[in-house]
């Protein structure tokens, strides 16, 4: 039977560091994504609508991504099993060509849902704090986090209305954060026009944690070693400071340059 780590030990793995508890989330389960998100609608601006209604063709598009929305509700596969949905939000730009020399960009939003079940153990307690008077949070479910990159624009189409008829997105289930994005209404119904479907490839990391107190070795307080500047300094040489500046050779290798 292993010795048991009592608080404020030495720890004999690590010479001297301190065993201390601290208070953080513990993953227990995780995913990896590399979906390929194919025929999204295009909701463009009211302006943009009309830019398209006028166009021929889509040359490119980019796309950046505003949040995801999870939602954690427990599965029947089995006890600490839990299904999480996700809804990624896109502002998207798509250059349109029109017959003149110059491409016309229109934004918008795109939309995808999808669902992941994980292992997120269980639990049934209820976490109380100081930060608000009479607050707690549920901890049965566990917290599920998702870590994600700007996705790439694969491919882009224009075509009518008639000739792919898809479910409409529905604007009250949009969060407000998503819409604050935009600078005009989207256009979301079925309104006669052209429409833009796009497919979109996204890396995204999927994860269940919860809270838990956990023993770590310690090795010293952490102070820093960099100066705070002062606001009131006279105003330095932007060429001597560009040259205090490491090269950025991870920008330009894989893995930092190194084999």
């Amino acid at each position: 039977m292993p010795e048991r780590v009592e608080l404020g030990n030495h720890d004999p793995q690590n010479e001297g560091s301190e065993i201390t508890c601290i208070h953080t989330r513990k993953i227990y389960d995780s995913c990896q994504a590399k979906d390929c998100l194919e025929d999204l609608r295009f909701y463009p601006t009211v302006s943009g609508q009309a830019a398209i209604d006028g166009a021929v063709s889509v040359r490119s598009g980019r796309a950046e991504l505003l949040d995801v929305a999870l939602q954690v509700s427990p599965v029947g596969l089995g006890r600490g099993f839990y299904e999480v949905s996700l809804c990624f939000y896109y502002r998207a730009v798509m250059e349109l060509s029109t017959g003149s020399s110059r491409p016309v960009a229109v934004e918008g939003l795109v939309q995808f849902n999808k669902r992941a079940v994980l292992f997120g153990s269980e639990g049934t307690a209820k976490l109380f704090t100081s930060e608000g008077c009479g607050a707690d949070t549920d901890s049965s479910l566990p917290t599920a986090v998702c870590e994600a990159v700007d996705p790439i624009v694969l491919s882009t189409r224009l075509t009518e209305v008639a000739q792919c008829p898809v479910g409409e997105l529905v604007p009250g289930e949009v969060p407000d954060t998503v819409l604050a994005a935009f600078d005009e209404n989207l256009v979301v119904n079925s309104a006669p026009g052209k429409r833009i479907y796009c497919t979109l490839g996204q890396f995204s990391i999927l994860r269940l944690e919860r809270d838990a107190q956990l023993l770590m070795p310690v090795y010293d307080y952490c102070m820093p070693e960099k100066e705070c500047t002062c606001s009131e300094k006279k105003e330095e040489d932007p060429c001597e400071l560009f040259q205090s500046v490491e090269f950025p050779v991870a920008d330009f290798f894989p893995n930092g340059g190194k084999k």
